[in-house]
């Protein structure tokens, strides 16, 4: 007998007093573990998701939501980025710190690997982030755009509403996520290593991600634009909290 007809075999024998016409939807599933392990306060929860995004060598901005714009437009200047792609719903106020020079391109389908490879930096929404695995997960909703403008770019800057968008765990995730949409799971920056696990990053998307997590809603002046920008939190790429554009080693206190 072969491994396959003995593999096959096992499974008929386990089947047998299956009746032919049931479905698997037919028969009750218990599901009673646990669907999350750490504290659900939102405050708690941003603090680990914070911490876990760190670890994966992200680098986390915490800031309110008046300060956005100017986070967004400090860390594309810090990259020297001068052509970015965007959503065609990204909320246009973002991106309102941003200086003139600076070309933006919309995400479409004619953009090719090559127009995308010749961008400096994208910035998106997110569909929801995960405290517990330090994770991102985008599901092409009209703040995110297509997948192939998050993998190309060498630099990202995702921007994430607290609480609003992290929950605790990946049931609780799945719970607010739809698997009919293309879903892209991001724990940190592209990386690969290999076998002597020597760690490459940047291979398989953005060298560089950072996740910008907002607080608050945008404050709204007289002439109805946006407040003025502040100074932002940090927590360094391998952790660390100050004033925006500064690193810090390990990760303290937010």
């Amino acid at each position: 007998m072969s491994a396959r007809e003995e593999v096959l075999g096992r499974i008929r024998r386990a089947l047998a007093d299956v009746p032919p016409d049931e479905r698997p939807e037919d028969v009750p599933v218990t599901r009673d573990y646990l669907p999350e392990h750490t504290d659900p306060d939102p405050e708690a929860a941003a603090a680990l998701l914070a911490e876990n995004l760190a670890d994966y060598r992200a680098v986390v901005h915490r800031v309110t939501a008046g300060q956005l714009p100017g986070c967004i437009a400090r860390l594309l200047a810090g990259r020297g980025s001068r052509r970015i792609v965007v959503p065609r719903g990204l909320p246009e106020h973002w991106l309102s710190g941003v200086a003139p020079g600076v070309e933006r391109l919309a995400d479409a389908p004619e953009l090719t690997h090559r127009d995308l490879d010749a961008v400096d930096s994208v910035v998106t929404g997110a569909a929801v982030a995960i405290a517990e695995t330090g994770t991102v997960v985008l599901d092409a909703s009209a703040d995110q755009g297509s997948r192939r403008i998050t993998l190309v770019p060498d630099h990202h800057i995702c921007v994430v509403r607290v609480p609003e968008q992290v929950v605790t765990s990946v049931p609780r995730a799945l719970e607010r996520l739809d698997a009919r949409r293309p879903l892209t799971w991001i724990s940190g920056p592209s990386a690969t290593s290999d076998i002597e696990l020597e760690r490459v990053e940047g291979v398989h998307g953005p060298r560089l991600l950072e996740v910008v997590l907002v607080t608050g809603t945008e404050p709204l002046g007289e002439s109805g634009e946006v407040g003025a920008a502040g100074r932002a939190e940090e927590v360094g790429a391998a952790g660390g909290a100050g004033e925006a554009g500064e690193r810090h080693e390990g990760v303290h206190d937010r």
